[in-house]
């Protein structure tokens, strides 16, 4: 039957609550099928043990329906369910124009919070159409589906105060990308790794606290990054080469980076890496990841010696959107369907270049103007802004295991 033959028929909503168990669901239809109805819609969640299942069916036979409603009442009392059936006309009222995807993240959810993203999204015109939790650990994850706002306005309206209330919030449009094939681009340091590769080699060096002291204020947006790489980089000099086997051992990666890679991975999703770091490091993550591109500044090296200078044009701001732009090209993959996670100011270019830039754990300014923000310490959270749930994340990894 097509939609404009059901906007006026008859219609019963027929509507089962009680304990889940197997055979509910067929039991129920089984039941609906001796008066030759027909499906118009179906819905069914279950929630701590407890089924709620909704089925919209045309009305029956005339002078059927009270058999109808008593047989599925007498076959709810048997399976020690309750029953609740309501008439009307047609199908569902047509959902409104603009269709988003909003990704809650909370660690915990709170209802207070839960509430105030509610009525958020009411107050711009939007309407809530269904709400489905992505993952309950690390963080709890849901994803509500709105209609009637366009994306921008309801991302305008929910993503700057997502930080007072306490979660973080991501808006995308709904629609078939959603699952397309996608580029996932991330800066390095303090993201895909929870270090600074520059202090690490300071380290080594003696100069710690003075490349620290230079590093935080280029990733506040208060120096130009190219000088403050520069003068950073000229500490450097005179290290034994020897030193990036080292650094390459006191690497740690964020906590969930491992997930979040793996699992793209087996989704066929691209991932690389744009760094204001070096390569001597971007290579061997490149290769024990199993990354798809990787382009950092890369150290002079003369005589087994650094030398205190970088070869080549520097990664900086300007330079990550332009790779992102690159490997999206080299992908195959549209600009729309990228994403570019970072948590300095000089990744905020490659953030407003992506389809969906990502602020990890980032500077206040990065917030601010990236899509959206992150800032609990699990890297793999970002897999559900993207739709992805945590038990399609570890049955892949049983899946691998057996």
């Amino acid at each position: 039957m097509s939609a404009s033959q059901t906007s006026e028929v008859p219609t019963l909503l027929v509507k089962i609550f009680g304990k889940d168990r197997p055979g509910i669901t067929a039991g129920l239809f089984d039941t609906l099928a001796v008066f030759s109805v027909d499906v118009v819609d179906i819905e069914q969640v279950v929630t701590r043990g407890r089924l709620v299942l909704c089925a919209l069916v045309t009305q029956p036979t005339a002078g059927l329906e009270g058999d109808l409603r008593a047989t599925v009442h007498s076959w709810a009392d048997s399976m020690k369910m309750q029953a609740e059936i309501i008439s009307g006309r047609g199908d569902n009222r047509p959902r409104g124009l603009g269709r988003s995807l909003v990704t809650v993240l909370g660690h915990p959810l709170t209802a207070e919070s839960t509430a105030a993203v509610a009525a958020r999204i009411a107050k711009v015109g939007g309407n809530i159409d269904r709400i489905f939790r992505l993952a309950k650990y690390p963080v709890t994850a849901v994803e509500f589906a709105v209609s009637g706002v366009e994306t921008e306005p309801l991302r305008t309206s929910l993503v700057a105060d997502a930080a007072a209330l306490g979660v973080d919030i991501a808006v995308v449009a709904a629609g078939l990308h959603r699952r397309a094939q996608r580029l996932v681009v991330m800066d390095v340091d303090s993201t895909l790794i929870q270090d600074e590769v520059i202090e690490l080699f300071a380290a080594h060096a003696g100069c710690e606290e003075q490349v620290a002291e230079v590093t935080a204020a280029a990733m506040r947006g208060e120096l130009d990054f190219e000088q403050s790489l520069h003068a950073r980089v000229a500490l450097l000099a005179g290290l034994d080469a020897s030193v990036v086997h080292k650094v390459r051992g006191d690497v740690r990666l964020t906590p969930g980076a491992r997930t979040l890679i793996r699992t793209l991975k087996r989704l066929g999703y691209q991932v690389g890496v744009v760094s204001g770091g070096f390569t001597q490091v971007t290579d061997d993550l490149k290769e024990r990841l199993g990354l798809d591109f990787a382009h950092a500044n890369t150290l002079e090296i003369v005589d087994g010696k650094l030398t205190g200078r970088v070869i080549g044009d520097v990664v900086d701001r300007a330079g990550k959107a332009r790779l992102l732009r690159r490997f999206a090209a080299e992908a195959g993959v549209p600009l729309s369907q990228t994403v570019a996670i970072g948590d300095g100011a000089n990744d905020l270019d490659m953030l407003n270049a992506a389809g969906l830039g990502v602020a990890f754990n980032a500077k206040p300014v990065v917030r601010e103007a990236a899509h959206t923000a992150v800032n609990v310490p699990f890297l793999d959270t970002v897999l559900y802004l993207l739709g992805i749930t945590r038990e399609e994340v570890e049955a892949a990894d049983a899946h691998d295991e057996d």
